[in-house]
Parts: C-alpha cells; structure tokens; sequence
C-alpha cells in the first residue's frame, strides 16, 4: 500500500502549483486548506512548517515545502509519470529559475521595487525583461522548458509564466501565451484549477 500524500495548501496561493503537480503524477492525494492568519499559524502546523506557509507536502513521514521542490519530490517518487527527463541539465535550469531569480524580479515589479543600479550584482536576479529574453528564447526554441516533452518544471516554471500575464507582470509575448495555452489546457490543470477555484472564499454581494 502507497504511503498517504496530502497537501497543506490554501486555493489563493503557491498550492495551486502544487495541487496540479499532484494531478499530474495520478496518485491519490488529500489536500487540507488552511486559512492565513489562524490555521496556518497553528501550533499543529508549525510542527510541519515552522515557517507557517504553503505549500507544504506530507509524505508518508517525509515533509517537503516550497513549490519547486515539491515539483521536483514528485517527479522523483513517482517516475512513471514521465515527469523528469533522464538529462537533468535544463530540466533543472528552468525548473529553479522560476522560483528563483524569475519570481523574484516578479515580486519585486508587483511591489514596486527597484534595485538601484549600484547595487544590482547584490541580488540573485536579473532585470525583468532580461530574464523574460532568456525565457523567450528557450521556449522559442522547443514546446517545453526541459525539451520535447512535459516536465515538472513546467508545472513550477510554467505557472508563474501564466500568473504573470494574467496579473500584468509578464507581457503575453507570442511564446509565452502559446506556451501557455498548450500548457493550461492540459487535463490534470484542468482539475487542479477547477478544484481550488470551487475552494476559494465566497465574495460578498
């Protein structure tokens, strides 16, 4: 009997990385939604992640947090769904670059910050639009960051890629918005987003 997988996640978060991740390796999986300010905070929780977060991925006995390296996680223990190239080399180029430098640069314009140019060689990032060039190119170059085929680092690369042109952060360059279509219209996205978008907070009328 497989050891049970479940998600610690929160449908207007990083999870949504993570749930689709899950869909896409089809294994049974149970996800607990936890709320910012009480459940997330709770004693119970921290035990898990003490930096109180989601993502968090529970295993078995095993804890994994921050999304790329849940992707990666699942791409391991499960292999049989194809989600990790035999060559790793830009399977894992891409895969930490969404999460890394790119998310950062991303963060950073939704915030309004500037990095003053003096001191630019003190962070791990690029500019914006030098960074969305490298993207650009790689996925001008072949369907998928790692190559030909489908991989993890598109769940995590991939999704940041989408969220940044629905919110205005990343221009819908004609490879990007190609990229993402062939991307969100996958069946296990499909799910995923169905899934937490029936999970978000009512608004009120």
């Amino acid at each position: 009997m497989s050891e049970p997988l479940t998600l610690y996640s929160n449908p207007m978060s990083r999870g949504r990385i993570a749930r689709w991740m899950l869909e896409e390796i089809a294994e049974p999986f149970t996800v607990r939604y936890l709320d910012y300010d009480t459940t997330m905070k709770a004693p119970e929780f921290l035990a898990l992640n003490p930096m109180g977060k989601v993502p968090t991925l529970v295993h078995g006995t095993r804890i994994v947090t921050e999304y790329a390296a849940i992707c990666a996680y699942l791409a391991d223990s499960f292999p049989a769904a194809g989600l990790a190239p035999a060559d790793r080399s830009a399977y894992y180029r891409w895969l930490f670059f969404g999460s890394g430098p790119l998310e950062a640069g991303i963060i950073n314009k939704a915030l309004g910050f500037e990095v003053p140019p003096e001191r630019a060689r003190t962070v791990g990032f690029r500019p914006l639009p030098v960074m969305l060039d490298a993207l650009e190119a790689a996925l001008e170059a072949r369907p998928y960051l790692a190559g030909e085929a489908f991989s993890a680092a598109d769940v995590a690369t991939g999704s940041q890629i989408g969220w940044g042109m629905q919110f205005g952060t990343i221009e819908p360059r004609p490879a990007f918005s190609s990229y993402w279509t062939r991307l969100s219209a996958r069946p296990a996205y499909l799910r995923a987003n169905a899934a937490d978008n029936a999970a978000m907070p009512k608004q009120e009328a």
